[in-house]
């Protein structure tokens, strides 16, 4: 933990000296800090705030992820979200998306990558849809060889092996720019 850290509750400085800006609070003798972080203080203005570290990125309801399917289960599909909106996040946070409703068997598998759009948080976990058009799997390789797959109608052709396999594609599957990194 690095040496300068600001904790709550931490006196930051007098009334006398500055008001309590971002994340901070006047307790009527000493500013002091609401969040842990940095200490900043605006010379010109006089304010003093707590810079506090980024928190966890959470998909909010109606946001569209990216993301890595990292388990299949009979009527659902968890993914780890990699991009929210198209910018990445790092907090590795999963969500579940229902399959069951789906007319198809494989609607991805594990390492696909996916896109999906965030429903409801619901008992700590976010649920995920992937049902309309723009949505499903953007990237995957062929399940029996590894190699490069093409859509063919409403399936998968391996171009090495000929393995079809069915799954639930998205439109923008086999473009490469689905993510605009660092938007």
């Amino acid at each position: 933990m690095p040496e300068d850290m600001i904790f709550p509750g931490d006196e930051i400085a007098s009334i006398e000296e500055c008001e309590a800006g971002n994340n901070a609070f006047d307790d009527g003798d000493m500013v002091r800090a609401a969040a842990i972080g940095k200490k900043e203080l605006d010379q010109e203005s006089r304010i003093v705030s707590i810079n506090h570290p980024k928190l966890l990125s959470i998909p909010k309801v109606g946001d569209i992820i990216i993301g890595k399917v990292a388990a299949v289960m009979s009527s659902m599909i968890a993914v780890s979200i990699d991009y929210i909106n198209g910018k990445p996040t790092t907090s590795k946070v999963e969500c579940v998306c229902g399959t069951r409703d789906l007319r198809i068997r494989n609607v991805a598998l594990v390492n696909d990558i996916v896109t999906l759009k965030i429903l409801n948080h619901l008992n700590g976990t976010i649920h995920a849809a992937i049902n309309e058009r723009s949505l499903g799997v953007l990237f995957t390789k062929c399940r029996k060889c590894g190699g490069t797959v093409v859509p063919m109608r409403d399936a998968l052709k391996c171009v090495d092996c000929a393995w079809i396999d069915e799954r639930k594609l998205s439109s923008n599957f086999g473009n490469g720019d689905f993510v605009k990194l660092r938007g």
